[in-house]
């Protein structure tokens, strides 16, 4: 098990992370959500080894590895752009850990090549071993770069946005793909991501890091429907979050949340007396194939979405620049004490 337990990092005057408190469970797949900016990357640097916290201890078993060289820690790290050599073929990419390392490095060629070997069949590439990295699809790079750090058997392994040079219908295939290996050899990884619907497509559970800290760490479907903050609220890309005074006094300094899919349209004066609502100017429509967005403007300025499935339309027709009341039920309400 992983823990890091109150670690910050300074730039300067610059807070990357701010007291930040995580656990990665044994034999899970974890992903991290954050946006640009936010410290994803500091963190894994952190636990990797190739920067040290100002304060804080990150602990694997309840052994510290603050402080140790990256190459004790026994911890991989996939990079975003792969970072392999391109002078050396697959095999000879996938072998060096095991021959150079330094810590117990190995220089028995037979064992190399049936490590080797059986690394690249763990990721899809048996057979591929002779081929330069220059000759190989972006996919399959992305595979080179898994089973380079996976054949020197870490205990836990780091992906730096790993699908973000991929392209979406590859990177749909990936995902699966990289969960049945994680699965198939039972140690943890630590997934950082920008993108929402990969977190919660890859994450057995979802951390949300915001403003330096985890704001919020839960399984998917308890992270998508029941944030806790509004900052996770918002890295769900479903929920509009607005000042609550927006629907009458009884809201008033608090941030809360609705589901795009759970609020409705109807011309001013006319939306159900037990629904909460605000009143919103039409801006534009976006068209999704089997969904459409609604866009409205707020009189404090928030902009707001609802989505409509195509299949079950339930919104009016709407004039661009006419306003509108937007009601929903306070069931689908979330609140937030405090607004943001």
């Amino acid at each position: 098990m992983l823990t890091l337990s109150q670690i910050s990092r300074f730039y300067g005057d610059t807070v990357a992370l701010d007291g930040v408190d995580f656990v990665v469970p044994e034999d899970t797949y974890m992903s991290l959500l954050g946006a640009s900016g936010s410290g994803k990357t500091t963190l894994l640097r952190l636990i990797a080894g190739f920067e040290e916290p100002n304060h804080g201890e990150i602990s694997i078993n309840s052994k510290r590895i603050d402080g140790q060289a990256p190459h004790l820690r026994d911890i991989g790290f996939v990079f975003q752009n792969f970072a392999l050599f391109p002078h050396l073929s697959v095999a000879e990419n996938v072998a060096f850990g095991l021959r150079y390392r330094a810590e117990n490095p190995l220089s028995n060629n037979s064992e190399i090549l049936d490590r080797t070997q059986e690394a690249l069949k763990l990721v899809g590439l048996d057979g591929f071993g002779h081929r330069g990295v220059g000759a190989i699809s972006g996919g399959q790079r992305q595979r080179v770069a898994l089973a380079r750090t996976l054949v020197c058997e870490p205990r836990i392994v780091l992906l730096d946005e790993p699908l973000g040079a991929l392209d979406a219908n590859l990177r749909a295939r990936m995902c699966d793909e990289l969960r049945a290996i994680r699965e198939r050899l039972g140690v943890s990884f630590l997934h950082v991501t920008g993108s929402e619907t990969e977190a919660l497509t890859m994450g057995d559970e979802v951390a949300v890091l915001a403003n330096g800290r985890i704001t919020q760490s839960d399984a998917p479907d308890t992270l998508f429907s029941q944030p806790r903050t509004a900052e996770a609220a918002r890295h769900m890309n479903a929920w509009n979050t607005f000042d609550g005074g927006l629907c009458g006094d009884a809201l008033s300094n608090q941030e809360i949340a609705v589901r795009f899919d759970q609020m409705e349209v109807c011309a001013p004066g006319t939306a159900p007396q037990d629904h909460l609502s605000l009143k919103a100017q039409y801006l534009t429509g976006e068209f999704n194939g089997p969904t459409a967005l609604s866009f409205f403007r707020a009189s404090d300025g928030s902009l707001l979405q609802i989505i409509d499935h195509l299949s079950q339309p339930r919104l009016p027709d709407l004039i661009e620049g006419q306003d509108y009341d937007l009601h929903f039920s306070s069931n689908a309400l979330r609140q937030f004490h405090g607004a943001a």
